[in-house]
């Protein structure tokens, strides 16, 4: 049976959405390798420059809270401008930028600083680079394209950790390791160009009917997103606390997180599939998994750790899935760039203080630590699900 004239026009729209969503995938495979690489031996690299594990919480989230006051400033800049694709290419040009050099560094502050600058990079890509996706996930489904777009952002992440632990493994340093983590940030600037190819007239929204506001339930979600950030465990304390009891070894540590990135894709495609049939619930189910990384990784012994990587991993895909695609489904595209801003802003910032916060715990009580993460993750849950019936008529009125 042959296609109707109306239908051919939405076929080749899928399909170029599909190949947009795959290019702009790539992008992020790269960029993942150089910074997940860098991020996987952050936690070792900085105890080996004499900082406490206070300090690693502290660096650790002054990047996420540098990245989130630009992500704000960088979404309204896109969303006034359009200059959608010049946001990305800055952002990725950071990136190639500031893990390279992080093989030159000898003191800690100047470590942090590069942290902050890449950081700072992708404050500018991301707000600009999800109102492109945003765009070509509406053709296919926002879960299932975001899905989609993480597993191939996550495979990135499993391949640098891989090397990493490889160079580790062979020069006992990581400096050579950051070196080498320049070349997939180069290749993420090539794939760009590729993204732009395939959909060259997309990325600009259409002409707003009148003045548009963000929705009331919007602002709900963000706080509870926030709200769960403070919560959410940060992977270097937890790496830093591996190595403090000897439960790993400095090149294994790489391979462990390498292993919980493919988890991380694994589950936001399954879940990216699974919010677009039953919404919110999904998120709010997730958390649990983050939840028992907490008493696990830091309680629960060398056994309790590899299992405490894996649930953290798994609560990561989860909202790596769904957390922009909920935002997608409520705001138009007219003020997406502003809406994907703010989101990260507050995620960002609290993510710095749940950072620190848990960093200070850590030198003090574990089991206030666990204490702290379990109260903050719970409560957010719960008012991701008291958002399932708004959210649906937001949807249903963007």
């Amino acid at each position: 049976m042959t296609s109707t004239a109306a239908e051919q026009p939405a076929t080749l729209d899928r399909r170029s959405a599909i190949r947009f969503i795959v290019c702009l995938g790539l992008v992020s495979l790269f960029a993942d390798m150089t910074y997940e690489g860098a991020y996987s031996g952050i936690g070792p690299f900085l105890r080996d420059l004499g900082v406490t594990a206070t300090a690693v919480g502290f660096i650790s989230g002054l990047g996420e809270m540098f990245a989130a006051s630009l992500r704000y400033v960088s979404g309204r800049l896109a969303d006034r401008t359009h200059a959608y694709w010049t946001f990305v290419i800055i952002g990725y040009t950071m990136n190639l930028l500031a893990i390279p050099a992080l093989a030159f560094v000898t003191t800690w502050q100047m470590a942090a600083l590069l942290v902050v600058l890449e950081r700072t990079g992708k404050a500018m890509r991301g707000p600009a680079r999800d109102v492109l996706l945003s765009e070509a996930t509406a053709v296919v489904g926002h879960g299932w394209g975001f899905g989609l777009h993480a597993v191939m952002d996550q495979t990135g992440a499993v391949i640098g950790p891989l090397i990493v632990a490889a160079v580790v493994a062979r020069e006992h340093n990581f400096g050579p390791a950051f070196l080498q983590l320049g070349g997939p940030a180069a290749l993420a600037l090539a794939a760009i160009l590729l993204a732009r190819y395939f959909r060259p007239n997309k990325g600009t929204p259409p002409k707003p009917k009148g003045s548009q506001v963000l929705p009331r339930v919007y602002w709900t979600y963000v706080i509870a997103s926030g709200i769960l950030a403070v919560g959410f465990l940060d992977f270097p304390l937890l790496s830093l606390h591996f190595e403090n009891e000897q439960f790993f070894s400095k090149e294994t540590i790489p391979l462990l997180y390498s292993a919980a990135m493919a988890v991380v894709g694994l589950t936001a495609l399954v879940c990216g599939r699974l919010f677009d049939r039953y919404g919110i619930p999904v998120l709010a189910f997730g958390v649990l998994a983050t939840m028992l990384a907490l008493p696990l990784g830091f309680l629960g012994g060398k056994i309790g750790a590899v299992i405490a990587v894996m649930c953290w991993a798994a609560g990561h895909g989860v909202q790596d899935a769904t957390l922009r695609s909920g935002i997608a489904q409520v705001v138009s595209m007219n003020k997406r760039g502003t809406a994907f801003g703010a989101f990260n802003g507050v995620f960002g910032v609290a993510w710095f203080f749940g950072s620190w916060t848990m960093g200070a715990l850590y030198d003090v009580s574990l089991i206030a630590l666990v204490v702290f993460g379990l109260v903050f993750q719970t409560t957010a849950a719960i008012v991701f699900l008291t958002l399932r019936k708004p959210l649906a008529e937001a949807a249903e009125a963007a």
